[in-house]
């Protein structure tokens, strides 16, 4: 979720494949490669963009030498380098492709980032697609922040949803606590669909379901739990995985609230993890969740996780005013009849 402009020049531009334009066959072999992963093994946290292109711009980070160079740092790799086992299935799951250079170097169009003994696949770095399938720190966060308010709900989980769901990782949290739940991940990025769809296959969950809705659009009923960490950032190119409109970034997430407040089932519980900007010390995504929370009578807590995240986005006109954008988690739950 930042600007691109240290992207290297090998980097891919298109759809974010294979996701876009997943079939069965691709879907198994992409599935056999993450089990190929785990068997081996493979670890890898995933850092910023800004990072990622410092540390990929370095002389010694030309060239992959082992699977995190490969799945995570996304830098092209010589044909020897993986074994053949995942060699074949990067063939068979139409992720691999070739570089233009000299050496007739080869580039995986996913990365894997692992968090909670789970693998994720995602989008290759850079994320330039309006398709592209994210995964950052502030998914770490953000599961961070979700566990512990899984821990304090205080009633049973049936049915839940994770708006924006992304790679899935939220939704996963909440399926591998809750076996019993029906959990949705909902996205307008089918891209993002497919992805979930497979890393839940590869953590073996039977009761995620990837559901294609512009917020809660496609889905009917109440829920117990509503969870996001939706895209709050005013990016020029409006994609959809960091754009997210409305007064500095927080449209999306102010529409989550209402969606909370609507569609909550009594008892229920908002986990809304989102950026601010915060203009002159004051926050005005606070300020319109407390009116919409306040009028419904919610009980809720908010705590500013990180002070200063995407730092970079100051130089953005959008931000001139803005002082810094902050990473909060907001839990809000709806009160029970008689309370």
């Amino acid at each position: 979720m930042t600007a691109l402009q240290d992207a290297p020049r090998h980097s891919l531009s298109g759809p974010a494949a294979p996701f876009a334009t997943a079939t069965a066959a691709r879907g198994a072999a992409l599935l056999a490669l993450g089990l190929a992963l785990k068997q081996r093994a493979y670890a890898f946290t995933t850092v910023t963009p800004a990072t990622h292109a410092r540390v990929n711009a370095r002389a010694d980070a030309r060239r992959s030498a082992d699977l995190a160079g490969i799945f995570g740092w996304s830098r092209p790799f010589c044909a020897d380098v993986p074994d053949a086992e995942l060699l074949q299935c990067m063939r068979d799951a139409g992720v691999v492709t070739g570089v233009d250079d000299a050496d007739g170097a080869l580039l995986s169009q996913v990365r894997a980032s692992t968090l909670d003994g789970q693998l994720y696949f995602h989008s290759a770095f850079p994320t330039s697609a309006s398709d592209a399938v994210f995964f950052g720190p502030d998914t770490y966060r953000f599961i961070r922040a979700l566990r512990g308010a899984l821990a304090a709900f205080p009633g049973p989980i049936t049915r839940a949803v994770d708006i924006g769901c992304g790679a899935g990782s939220g939704a996963m949290t909440i399926a591998l606590a809750h076996p019993g739940a029906t959990v949705f991940a909902a996205d307008i990025n089918q891209a993002a669909l497919n992805a979930a769809a497979i890393n839940a296959r590869l953590a073996s969950v039977t009761n995620l379901l990837p559901v294609h809705s512009d917020l809660l659009s496609g889905l009917d009923g109440d829920f117990d739990l509503i969870v996001s960490n939706p895209p709050y950032l005013l990016d020029r190119e409006q994609r959809a995985y960091r754009h997210g409109g409305g007064d500095l970034g927080a449209g999306l997430s102010v529409a989550i609230v209402e969606q909370a407040v609507a569609r909550l089932a009594p008892g229920g519980m908002l986990a809304l993890y989102t950026g601010v900007a915060m203009v002159d010390t004051a926050d005005p995504f606070r300020a319109s969740a407390e009116s919409l929370l306040g009028a419904a009578g919610f009980r809720w807590t908010y705590e500013e996780i990180d002070p200063d995240v995407f730092g970079e986005e100051l130089a953005e006109p959008a931000y001139q005013h803005t002082d810094r954008i902050a990473a909060v988690f907001l839990c809000a739950s709806k009160p029970v009849q008689g309370e």
